[in-house]
């Protein structure tokens, strides 16, 4: 059976862990247990034995092949990556990486606009080019955006988190959200909940364009949270207000 533990004892919400979250933290770390999943902050815990498949349980391997592994899943992951970029995904040092990357399966390649060499999955480049797009906002913590350098390199799109920056100094907003759309980044929101209203405190446009798809996934973030309204506040281009007024109400329709 699964336990769920949320960790902290009552004179703290966050890091003053009670006995038995540091013994069950410390029995994940050498592999006893998983995280099977999560519920809201609390990670759901269970014995590996009947977590994970036994072919992956009883393997035996050294830290070479550990690493190995590590690097392949890495770079199936990111389809195409710098060694910072294969080396971030699972905080590897890049001396780790260049331990193995030879051996990982992953092949050289060079990246238009890249300076540095680069590696692909070779299932990556074999693929065909996908045509289908996800609209959403995307937190910043989002694997897609996490690495800020891979993020500038590839959609040439800046993004910093602005939670801990003075408010007089933010540009983008305190929770600033990019949204993703058409494999690419078109805009930022900084989102609040006031009662059953989603709030749009500040929206970035990237051009008229992006109109349609930043009002899409406001109103699906608006689910996500049980709102059944979206308000716009601020809008960083104050011409394209009305079209992402008209494109709100549409989709809310």
């Amino acid at each position: 059976m699964a336990t769920e533990l949320g960790g902290a004892k009552r004179t703290s919400e966050w890091w003053d862990w009670s006995g038995t979250k540091v013994a069950v933290e410390r029995a994940l770390m050498y592999g006893e247990v998983v995280c099977v999943e999560r519920r809201g902050w609390k990670r759901v815990y269970d014995l590996a034995e009947r977590a994970l498949p036994a072919r992956l349980l009883h393997d035996e391997l050294d830290d070479a092949e550990c690493l190995r592994r590590l690097v392949r899943l890495a770079g199936q992951s990111l389809g195409v990556g710098t060694r910072a970029d294969i080396a971030d995904y699972h905080r590897l040092k890049g001396e780790q990486v260049d331990a193995v990357i030879d051996g990982s399966g992953l092949v050289p390649v060079t990246v238009a606009g890249w300076s540095k060499p680069a590696w692909a999955d070779p299932a990556a480049l074999a693929a065909p080019p996908r045509g289908r797009h996800r609209t959403t906002l995307l937190s910043p913590f989002d694997s897609l955006v996490w690495e800020r350098a891979r993020t500038e390199r590839i959609f040439g799109f800046t993004h910093r988190l602005e939670a801990y920056v003075p408010k007089p100094k933010r540009v983008y907003g305190y929770f600033a959200m990019p949204v993703l759309a058409g494999g690419r980044l078109v805009g930022r929101v900084d989102p609040a909940r006031e009662g059953r209203t989603l709030v749009a405190r500040q929206v970035t446009l990237d051009g008229a364009k992006a109109v349609p798809a930043v009002a899409q996934a406001l109103v699906e973030a608006a689910g996500w949270v049980d709102c059944t309204e979206v308000r716009v506040e601020r809008v960083d281009a104050p011409e394209l207000r009305g079209a992402l007024t008209l494109e709100l109400a549409r989709a809310l329709a």
